[in-house]
């Protein structure tokens, strides 16, 4: 009888589970092996901020098929074949041998296995900064089944007044938002100049401005110095400008690192970023070893430069890649990411795909276009809730480098549309005609998305001169005085008004009141409206009627990031 092939999976989490489950339907034959660390299989991580949050109570979930069998050892002993050790830590890859060396960690009892090809799925580990009071009692991350089960403690206990979350990215505002609602006051230190880095500035204001809103306090362009205690406990946390906070709970979340240690140990090529380097098959340097998930590097798809890419759905993209290619042969590829990214921020969505404006000038793009919509995802009558889409674009071929959208609505959609227009290369042209699902309840009959591809239209051909809130901001404060429209009706300014020396004229008396613009021709005009579709009519009208320097202030109010008047 011929020998079964062995495939060994190191790491049970999203990626090492979903290689294994692949690798079984593609070889109902080899002996499938799941080493894993923890106590817990197949965990959905990126649920635990909601868990916590308390959006579910039953811990198990987080561990269910759809539906709702929980991954344990025997699931996957019974139902796919496989059987998984939990538990188990691998402390040694012997590539001579083909071999791997592992311990329990509950009872310490040790062995090894042979294996016929392995697959690397040991994940990342948290960026853990070397301060002074790092080891007090309340200091934690979000990481782990077990960091989930501690804060999900900490809310359901009703004991800690305030905390501090070090790190404004995704886990960061996800778990402001898990703590908040369980009526802790927060404070989220952010030492970048902003939140969420995967958005350009002027839309991750408009996101802090709603965090703020939601009673949470932010503090950007700050870290933390130290963390201060009293016998053992976290008491508070000083800042890097000397200003002291007290919490009795701080969440780590600045980050993670790949966890590459065994893959360095066995001398496998490690990338420059610190991933375990692979090819398209998820093969590293020795062909009968793959490595999978947030422990790799992979290729931005853009601009083909290697990138760390820890999102859980690429874990289990690459996972099915490597289990396939394990269990039979190198006849499938994983083509790297764009980095598509969404985000629950309270009731809006912070959604990203492709580069932003700020990462496309850092990696040396110098022609590029980009245009900021603001409209409702749906009709009023259906309900329909604001978006701020900003798009970027490669100016010389049109095509789509980026987008961002932020906003109550359904932001979701958006970026998948985005995601797949950048896939396919498409370009503004491509989209403007696109042919996307419509009816009132899910769309308006030309989608924000078709919209955003039509002003950017507008904007290339030159029938549109924008200009950002950011800019207008700075005129205004360097006392270059344009003068500035707001198309709205009266009603509309005495409810809500920017209040930076403005003159409101509304859009339907604009034609008559030609005589209170500017009588130089040349003199720079800044038209804008709520959403500034009115601001366009007018900058149009007025250049028909000889005005040469109109622009419009792109996103109008709602893309406001700054204070107003009221």
């Amino acid at each position: 009888m011929a020998t079964r092939k062995r495939i060994i999976v190191i790491g049970g989490s999203a990626a090492g589970p979903k290689a294994a489950a692949k690798a079984r339907r593609i070889d109902n034959n080899a002996e499938v092996v799941i080493l894993q660390k923890d106590a817990d299989l197949s965990m959905a991580s990126c649920g635990y901020p909601y868990y916590v949050g308390g959006y579910f109570d039953d811990r198990n979930m987080l561990l269910s098929t759809p539906t709702g069998v929980v991954r344990t050892p025997m699931f996957y002993l019974n139902a796919k074949d496989i059987e998984a050790k939990v538990n188990t830590e691998v402390t040694a890859i012997d590539r001579k041998s083909h071999s791997v060396s592992f311990k329990n960690i509950a009872t310490g009892e040790t062995g090894s296995l042979t294996y016929d090809k392995l697959i690397i799925a040991t994940g990342s580990v948290p960026q853990m900064p070397p301060l002074p009071g790092l080891e007090l009692e309340g200091i934690t991350t979000l990481k782990s089944m077990k960091d989930a089960d501690f804060l999900r403690k900490v809310r359901d206990e009703k004991k800690i007044k305030k905390a501090v979350v070090i790190g404004g990215g995704l886990i960061g505002i996800e778990t402001c938002e898990a703590l908040q609602l369980a009526g802790i006051e927060i404070t989220v230190v952010e030492l970048l100049p902003q939140l969420l880095t995967f958005l350009d500035w002027e839309l991750a204001k408009l996101v802090e401005n709603h965090v703020k809103s939601k009673g949470a306090n932010v503090i950007t362009d700050n870290g933390i110095a130290a963390f201060l205690g009293e016998e053992g406990k976290l008491t508070g946390v000083k800042l890097k400008n000397g200003t002291e906070l007290s919490c009795e709970l701080a969440v780590l979340a600045i980050g993670v690192r790949p966890n590459v240690k065994l893959a360095k140990e066995s001398d496998l090529k490690i990338g420059q970023l610190g991933g375990i380097d692979v090819n398209e098959y998820m093969q590293t340097s020795d062909p009968d070893i793959y490595a999978i998930g947030d422990c790799v590097e992979t290729v931005n798809r853009i601009t083909g430069k290697k990138v760390l890419a820890p999102y859980g759905d690429l874990a289990n993209l690459q996972g099915r890649v490597a289990g396939e290619n394990a269990a039979s042969k190198n006849c499938v590829t994983f083509p790297g990411t764009i980095q598509t990214g969404v985000c629950k921020v309270f009731d809006y969505t912070a959604g990203s795909t492709g580069l932003s404006k700020t990462v496309a000038k850092r990696l040396g793009y110098k022609d590029i276009i980009t245009v900021i919509n603001a409209s409702p995802d749906k009709p009023g009558f259906m309900d329909g809730k604001l978006l701020v889409t900003k798009l970027i674009v490669d100016k010389k071929t049109g095509k789509v480098l980026g987008a961002q959208c932020i906003g109550p609505g359904n932001v979701a959609k958006q970026i998948a549309q985005w995601a797949m227009a950048i896939q396919g290369k498409l370009t503004v042209e491509d989209l403007i005609n696109a042919d996307l699902p419509y009816a009132p309840p899910f769309s308006l009959a030309i989608d924000h998305f078709i919209a955003t591809a039509q002003i950017m239209q507008n904007k290339m051909k030159g029938r549109l001169k924008g200009i950002s809130c950011r800019e207008v901001r700075e005129k205004v404060l360097a006392n270059e005085k344009p003068f500035i429209i707001d198309v709205r009706g009266p009603d509309e300014f005495e409810q809500m008004r920017l209040g930076i020396g403005e003159t409101l004229i509304p859009l339907g008396a604009l034609r008559k009141r030609m005589k209170e613009l500017p009588e130089d021709k040349s003199k720079e005009i800044i038209c804008y409206c709520k959403i500034s579709l009115r601001g366009y009519e007018a900058a149009l009208a007025l250049e028909g009627n000889g005005w040469k320097n109109v622009k419009v202030m792109e996103g109008g109010i709602m893309a406001w990031p700054y204070p107003r008047e009221k």
